[in-house]
């Protein structure tokens, strides 16, 4: 599990980072609302703990950012103020839950459990982008009225970004999640990049919007977006 900590106070972050890495979990840390906001967007994460008060944008500002994106990743936010209109404000804007600072560690470990536990929902059985549309149960997958001739791997591929459409996947992400790939191998990049690529051609060919975006570098991003 992978956890983004937006903290300014970096003896705060540095702690919470320790702490959940103690218990297994990855964490990435960033310490201004517009680093946390780049990473939230362009990285796969399964929860983010965000500090309301930040440098530069606020915590609330960067959460109300994340939804209007359709970001739904679980958010944590973390609070000085334990007014009923400052929790209100929180949840209003997006937030899953918040934490009063000071706090506990052990409550702030049991309401990750938690968020993370909410947060596995059944995958979607339908799912579209404007004109492409997949539908999970009859594994069948369509572009506008053109159905698409997808292997296994590529199907698992495309519903993967589709889940996760308008945010960058690495391939370290795929490797992980679509060939369950514990460690990485340069020899796996190649493999990604030939089943993309015949994606690509199957979804995008003879359209003028694209779906299929290589960002170089970083991974893939599916996102509609005309020639």
């Amino acid at each position: 599990m992978r956890i983004l900590v937006v903290e300014d106070e970096r003896k705060v972050a540095r702690a919470l980072q320790q702490g959940l890495e103690a218990e297994s979990y990855s964490v990435a840390l960033a310490h201004t609302g517009e680093d946390g906001f780049f990473l939230a967007n362009s990285q796969p994460f399964d929860l983010v703990v965000l500090d309301v008060m930040l440098p530069g944008r606020s915590g609330i500002e960067v959460l109300t950012a994340m939804r209007k994106r359709g970001v739904r990743i679980p958010v944590l936010l973390l609070t000085a103020k334990d007014a009923i209109e400052d929790r209100v404000l929180g949840l209003d804007a997006g937030a899953d839950d918040y934490l009063v600072k000071p706090f506990a560690f052990p409550e702030l470990s049991a309401r990750v459990r938690a968020l993370l536990r909410r947060g596995k929902a059944e995958p979607a059985t339908e799912l579209r982008l404007q004109d492409l549309y997949m539908d999970r149960i009859n594994r069948t997958v369509m572009r506008g009225n053109r159905p698409l001739d997808l292997t296994a791997k590529e199907f698992e591929l495309l519903g993967y970004l589709l889940e996760n459409h308008g945010q960058v996947v690495s391939r370290e992400t795929l490797a992980r999640e679509i060939w369950k790939a514990v460690a990485r191998h340069t020899t796996l990049d190649n493999v990604i990049d030939v089943h993309m690529a015949r994606i690509r051609r199957k979804v995008d060919e003879g359209y003028t919007t694209k779906f299929v975006h290589t960002i170089r570098g970083v991974g893939f991003l599916l996102k509609a977006e005309k020639s």
